[in-house]
């Protein structure tokens, strides 16, 4: 794949006005928040979007980018296996596709069940054997609706002992922290520091466990302001879903 610059590829030019919109208000809320001394992670989550702009966002400096669909993931990861990029799975997984996730993801945010974490660590055994890579990074997603029947994905708050105890036994897999979405409609604020509890109280028992998976384009200054360390932005950088062909 040629290298794309901003002077010679005018979508190159566009993304890089969008990332550098998007790393100032990163930088801003995290001025706000006095926390310049641990600054979040940016995933651009590039879902639905042609691996050359991962190629051209990559030559802009970012390092880690989320998918959530196995198929499309997989072929960006073979294509652009070239580029020194982090893949990260941002989207409800199926047990029965932990074989293929492993092959080329760094790490999952969305472990929500022990099947899940079975079927990881059972693929895990045989990709470590195969290819010697190193422990995958699992964030145990939490709901964080009050209505179980409305939630957007994740497990109870009370279920995520049980999936952290799981994930520390498990060889091959490495307990990173939690992840959630703000619920629609909801106070992003109150939903972040609802996780931020939920953090604490898994840090207590898991002190490595620091990981906080939060923050969309809409939200990201309210969970930057409740300590989110990784933040998962699509549409802000890289505009709206292309058109179905």
């Amino acid at each position: 794949m040629s290298e794309m610059t901003p002077e010679t590829d005018p979508r190159t030019a566009q993304l890089g006005q969008r990332l550098t919109a998007v790393r100032q208000r990163i930088a801003a809320a995290v001025a706000a928040a006095e926390r310049t001394d641990d600054p979040p992670r940016l995933i651009v989550v590039s879902k639905f979007h042609p691996a050359e702009d991962i190629a051209r966002l990559a030559g802009l400096g970012v390092a880690d980018f989320g998918e959530n669909r196995d198929q499309e993931a997989s072929e960006k990861a073979a294509l652009l296996s070239g580029l020194d990029v982090r893949w990260h799975f941002v989207g409800q997984l199926q047990s029965k596709k932990a074989k293929t996730v492993v092959r080329y993801a760094h790490a999952v945010h969305s472990v929500d069940r022990s099947q899940l974490v079975e079927a990881l660590g059972r693929a895990m055994a045989v990709e470590q054997e195969r290819s010697g890579r190193g422990s995958l990074d699992c964030f145990i997603q939490v709901s964080l609706d009050d209505d179980a029947e409305a939630h957007r994905g994740g497990a109870a708050p009370a279920d995520v002992p049980l999936l952290a105890d799981q994930l520390e036994g498990a060889a091959g897999l490495r307990l990173a922290g939690v992840m959630a979405v703000a619920p629609l409609g909801a106070d992003p604020d109150r939903a972040f520091a609802k996780l931020s509890g939920i953090s604490a109280r898994l840090r207590a028992d898991h002190p490595h466990a620091t990981g906080v998976s939060a923050g969309m384009s809409q939200d990201l200054e309210a969970a930057i302001r409740c300590g989110a360390t990784h933040l998962r932005i699509g549409s802000d950088i890289l505009g709206s879903r292309p058109a179905v062909r």
